[in-house]
């Protein structure tokens, strides 16, 4: 039986090591996107239910990294309260708010194919350094995404695009990349409750900041209602599409694959 060594804090050393492993349910997600990835690979089973599967775990995998990317870098500007509440586990039932950070970001996905952000962790700011290590916080997450959506490009370009086989796995690394970079554009934004508004808040005023606290709770909802408008979901849609080009990402692939992953309309 193994000895317990107890820290200056008076919590055992191996709990608080245990804390920080990766949890039993990211890692089964992990191997369920590996899975579902080897059967597109192989043309093996149904392609539409393997793509949806693969896509749906991977995009979890990629909520609890942008998730965990916050804890950490809060975690390294002083703010240590986010391992006693599971934030470096990499499990997605330790985030705060499981609904709005894995729930409905995987409705969004299914109903229109945009990467709602999650806002899970709670970090408590009295114990961040500088306003800098306030806005790295926030700024940790869409750059999560951001470096997911470029390696999954690079690998595209590398060997989907110019190999013209396995198309079915390569169209879901497509549609997850797209999903990527709608995370990354959309949680950028300045709005009160997304990650942009996050990197701006330390430097803005009290003036500013009370004249804001109002409509905080409802900007987000008023954010997804607006994206609803024509003009606007176009706008929107340009500029991850934009990117999306300048990532070397194929449109059609793309399309493709959000067609395999809605497998159940046909």
């Amino acid at each position: 039986m193994g000895r317990t060594v107890t820290g200056a804090t008076g919590e055992p050393v191996r709990q608080r090591r245990a804390s920080r492993a990766p949890s039993p349910l990211f890692v089964g997600l992990v191997l369920a996107s590996v899975v579902s990835g080897w059967a597109l690979w192989t043309g093996y089973g149904n392609a539409g239910l393997f793509a949806f599967v693969f896509v749906a775990c991977a995009w979890v995998v990629s909520l609890c990294l942008h998730e965990f990317a916050h804890a950490l870098v809060a975690y390294r500007g002083g703010d240590h309260s986010v391992v006693e509440k599971g934030y470096l586990t990499l499990d997605p039932l330790k985030y705060t708010h499981f609904v709005y950070s894995i729930v409905l970001p995987l409705l969004f996905v299914l109903l229109g194919g945009i990467g709602l952000p999650g806002g899970a962790v709670f970090i408590d700011r009295r114990f961040l350094r500088s306003r800098l290590s306030n806005s790295l916080v926030s700024l940790a997450g869409p750059l999560t995404n951001v470096v997911f959506a470029a390696v999954l490009a690079v690998a595209l370009s590398a060997y989907g695009v110019s190999d013209g086989e396995h198309v079915e796995f390569w169209a879901a690394v497509a549609f997850l990349t797209f999903l990527q970079v709608t995370a990354a554009v959309l949680n950028s934004l300045p709005v009160p409750g997304l990650d942009g508004f996050g990197v701006i808040q330390p430097y803005l005023s009290n003036k500013i900041l009370r004249q804001v606290a109002p409509i905080a709770p409802y900007a987000v909802l008023l954010l997804f209602v607006l994206l609803w408008i024509p003009p606007i979901n176009q706008a929107f849609f340009s500029i991850v599409l934009w990117f999306l080009d300048l990532l070397g990402v194929p449109e059609g692939l793309t399309g493709y694959g959000q067609q395999l992953f809605r497998f159940w309309l046909g």
